[in-house]
């Protein structure tokens, strides 16, 4: 059986500075290919990386917002990051998933609710060491965000 060679080439490529400035490209491709395939895959689904799409509503306006996102596995869990791409605020999706104790995740066309956990202290040490083994190009990110603490969550599925 042959493996895939596209995650392995995705963590080298993510390593480089670049990469960073492809987002405007990316997201749009990524809505694009949502839609086609009627949510069962994106950009990273392409790429053989795990992804989900988190839906939150917004804190001030109560209107769900819907975000792909790279995944970091955890068990069963789900870790998610808010690097967003390097830049130096956090993701409007981290601000909104402080407000609220859940969302919902869509993942391999299945949509089910998670609840939320901010992962802080001793933990998150633990949890940016698992994001950076399993995506390395955590590290340039942080480093282009001015070294910005990014915001951890687990997702954890709710029965």
């Amino acid at each position: 059986m042959v493996s895939n060679p596209l995650p392995s080439l995705s963590r080298r490529l993510a390593q480089q500075r670049w990469v960073m400035r492809a987002g405007p490209v990316v997201l749009p491709l990524e809505r694009l290919i949502r839609r086609v395939s009627g949510g069962r895959m994106g950009v990273l689904d392409l790429a053989g990386l795990p992804s989900v799409e988190v839906t939150v509503p917004g804190r001030k306006t109560g209107i769900p917002r819907t975000t792909s996102l790279l995944y970091v596995p955890h068990g069963d869990d789900f870790l998610i990051l808010g690097s967003n791409w390097g830049r130096q605020k956090h993701p409007v999706w981290s601000t909104n998933m402080r407000a609220t104790g859940g969302a919902t995740v869509r993942h391999r066309g299945e949509r089910f609710p998670v609840s939320v956990t901010e992962i802080t202290g001793v933990d998150r040490k633990r949890a940016w060491d698992l994001a950076l083994e399993f995506w390395p190009g955590y590290a340039m990110e942080h480093e282009l965000s001015g070294r910005r603490r990014f915001r951890i969550f687990q997702l954890r599925r709710l029965p």
